[in-house]
């Protein structure tokens, strides 16, 4: 009896603690004396549960929501499969878009950061820039649709029916891709025979002899479907830094059909027209030097292919092989160019793609 009233006497004080030590803790009336060390280990304890607990629920949270995902997605393949590929290029365009927002934000920061001019970047980044400027004033007309109330229905229906003309690249699908590559080309392969046109019509003004035969030479072998080499366009280079094919002195009929070269539009005045011609044609300059910087070799096969594309040939039956010897031969011609010489860099979109490769019987 004695070690039992003991093991009371020494329980009570504890069993008093821990009481006060509850109402301390429920109704903020008390608060014990505590060691700094043990008062940082409860905090620690505390903060760990709570963010544990946090933690805990959104993992919950995160895998109902891919569960119910999984099933809508199973649902759609199966019930509306046409409706379902809309659905994932949709999906995977998000994502792709998101990616390619924060490359650009990483690129623009490093530029920031280390004081790099845009000419002085890898070859990659340099792309990845321009790509995403020119998606983004794509995009701008979709934003403005869909900015009044309820509007996003309208614009759901839009892109459904006008893919190409209203959603940049990330939201097609392979198939759409290949196909709008195609157009585009047909679109600016069109103004082909426009521009050759208008070279002629220019020789007819050139007084020096040599030149001006040299140029109705190079016009006739486009013509007869064969393909120039480089030292052809090298001969007449001076005809397009001055007049009457440099950048401020050709016709503006001349420079409306070389925008759509570049994917730009024609119905703007004209010296707005020569300015964005310039700029573009000094833009794709740089990433010519960018290339032989890091080396042709090291492009896959849809890095050559986009970089041809972009330089006006036709890569839709092209093997990688063949766009690599294109290109390198693009390489040799324009890396040395001027900057003055922007002309002939953008009518040699023409004049050295219209007939690659080379028909079978030349």
């Amino acid at each position: 009896m004695n070690s039992i009233k003991f093991v009371r006497s020494k329980m009570a004080p504890l069993s008093m603690w821990c009481c006060h030590r509850i109402i301390a803790v429920t109704a903020g009336v008390y608060t014990p004396k505590l060691a700094p060390a043990q008062v940082s280990r409860l905090r620690l304890v505390s903060q760990y549960s709570t963010t544990q607990t946090r933690h805990n629920v959104g993992q919950g949270i995160v895998s109902k929501l891919k569960r119910a995902n999984e099933t809508y997605e199973r649902f759609l393949q199966r019930h509306f499969p046409r409706f379902y590929v809309l659905y994932h290029a949709f999906k995977r365009g998000f994502r792709l878009l998101f990616q390619d927002v924060r490359e650009v934000r990483r690129i623009k920061s490093g530029m920031l950061i280390n004081n790099i001019d845009h000419q002085k970047l890898p070859y990659r980044e340099m792309e990845k820039l321009r790509q995403f400027r020119r998606d983004m004033l794509k995009a701008i007309p979709l934003v403005i649709i869909s900015a009044p109330p309820f509007a996003n229905y309208l614009v759901f229906v839009l892109m459904y029916l006008f893919p190409r003309q209203l959603l940049i690249r990330h939201f097609w699908t392979p198939q759409q891709l290949v196909e709008f590559q195609g157009v585009y080309h047909a679109q600016r392969a069109h103004h082909h025979p426009e521009l050759l046109s208008g070279l002629e019509k220019a020789a007819a003004g050139i007084k020096d002899v040599r030149l001006k035969t040299r140029l109705l030479e190079l016009c006739s072998k486009v013509h007869s479907g064969a393909q120039p080499v480089v030292s052809d366009v090298h001969a007449v280079r001076t005809l397009f830094s001055g007049p009457p094919l440099g950048m401020r002195r050709m016709s503006t009929e001349q420079m409306s059909h070389l925008c759509p070269l570049l994917f730009l539009t024609s119905r703007l005045p004209a010296f707005w027209i020569g300015q964005r011609l310039n700029s573009h044609a000094l833009e794709l300059m740089q990433l010519d030097h960018a290339i032989v910087r890091l080396g042709l070799h090291q492009l896959n096969d849809m890095e050559l292919k986009e970089a041809c594309y972009v330089r006006g040939l036709n890569v839709q039956w092209l093997s990688p092989a063949q766009c690599l010897q294109w290109l390198s031969q693009w390489l040799q011609f324009s890396t040395h160019l001027k900057e003055s010489e922007t002309s002939l860099y953008l009518h040699s979109m023409m004049l050295l793609t219209v007939n690659y490769p080379k028909p079978p019987h030349s």
